[in-house]
């Protein structure tokens, strides 16, 4: 079986899905394995690695695309590249099945067998495989680097002899995944740290981690069975407001990280709490492409308001593309071989396997 990745669009998207250590693993499988030439180079993974693992580098995508049994990418694949696939092919990626719908409906008319990565249950079986909290992962840690680097003043509690200089307070919005390593990274850098969740499960996570767990007055464990966070009442939200209002009024820097899966982001810092918080604050939005957490918030701009600056990039991971790229390519690995029947060579779709039954779109 053939086993093939293109280039991703490196505009949007520098991650790849198959590092040359993964490359072997593949081919040592059984899989044959072709990628588009330069494929990683952008990144410092020579051909020369991927060669002497086997692999075979192809110079028309095209080819490699219509060859694959599987196809691995980060995301849907370019414009007409997707005309491309054909029935029975197994193609593997984070599709974003709530936006693509429309895209994933056509490729399932054309008997594709598609597997969207997000929708792996959080079992203990799949924790290998958990493309969501290894990126989430470092997202919270590059939230807290870049918001740190942009705030204008020191973050741990420094005392010299020319008097002493406050420890910065930080405020985590959301505490899934991301927002309890940027807890860990604040915490580790000196900062005095601050946390909020839906879910009150979180909280002992949160306090795990040194930071302080601001709990709503009469909470409710909004929590989903999958563990994600699902959407709060109004009277929850009026609550959680008058709590980050007041909250707002000593921090000085935010991380939101809040989403709910396949809505848009919910809006929790609006513009009149922004005005309660002091110039110079730093937040940055890790949801800023489903909307954002933050009044204001737009994509790859850093917005002004009152001396306050607001964050929040497309892509964070871009930022961190090999660190994510070697978690992402040991998620897919894991992910087609528990897809893969070792013994008679070939994937076997079996909907009894809860993994596989969550995963892939009908």
């Amino acid at each position: 079986m053939i086993i093939g990745s293109v280039s991703e669009n490196k505009d949007l998207e520098k991650r790849i899905s198959i590092t040359p250590e993964i490359a072997k693993k593949y081919i040592n499988l059984g899989f044959e394995l072709q990628l588009s030439e330069s494929y990683g180079q952008h990144l410092g993974f020579e051909q020369k690695e991927y060669k002497e693992a086997g692999t075979k580098f192809l110079s028309e995508e095209t080819k490699i695309i219509k060859n694959a049994d599987i196809i691995i990418q980060m995301g849907l694949l370019d414009g007409d590249k997707t005309s491309l696939l054909k029935a029975n092919q197994t193609f593997i990626a984070i599709l974003n099945p709530y936006e693509n719908k429309n895209k994933l409906d056509l490729l399932v008319k054309k008997k594709i067998n598609l597997f969207s990565l997000e929708l792996l249950p959080r079992i203990t079986r799949a924790q290998s495989m958990d493309v969501l909290s290894s990126q989430a992962n470092l997202a919270g840690y590059k939230a807290v680097v870049e918001s740190f680097s942009t705030f204008e003043k020191a973050i741990p509690m420094m005392m010299t002899a020319a008097g002493t200089i406050s420890a910065a307070k930080v405020l985590v919005v959301g505490a899934g995944v991301a927002g309890l390593q940027a807890i860990a990274t604040a915490k580790r850098m000196g900062a005095i740290v601050f946390a909020t969740d839906v879910r009150i499960a979180s909280k002992e996570q949160v306090e795990s981690l040194g930071g302080k767990f601001l709990t709503v007055e009469g909470a409710e464990n909004l929590e989903t069975k999958g563990g994600y966070a699902k959407e709060a009442s109004e009277e929850f939200k009026k609550k959680q407001e008058e709590l980050l209002s007041e909250t707002l009024k000593k921090i000085d820097i935010v991380i939101c990280t809040a989403l709910i899966p396949g809505k848009k982001a919910p809006l929790i810092i609006k513009e009149n709490m922004l005005k309660n918080m002091k110039p110079g604050s730093v937040i940055y939005d890790l949801a800023a492409v489903q909307g954002g957490n933050v009044a204001f918030t737009e994509v790859d701009k850093i917005i002004d308001k009152n001396g306050v600056k607001i964050m929040g990039a497309r892509n964070i991971l871009n930022k961190l593309p090999i660190s994510s790229s070697n978690l992402y390519a040991k998620n897919v690995f894991n992910f087609v071989s528990n897809l893969y029947d070792k013994e008679n060579k070939k994937i076997n779709i079996n909907l009894d396997d809860e993994i596989i039954a969550k995963t892939i779109i009908k």
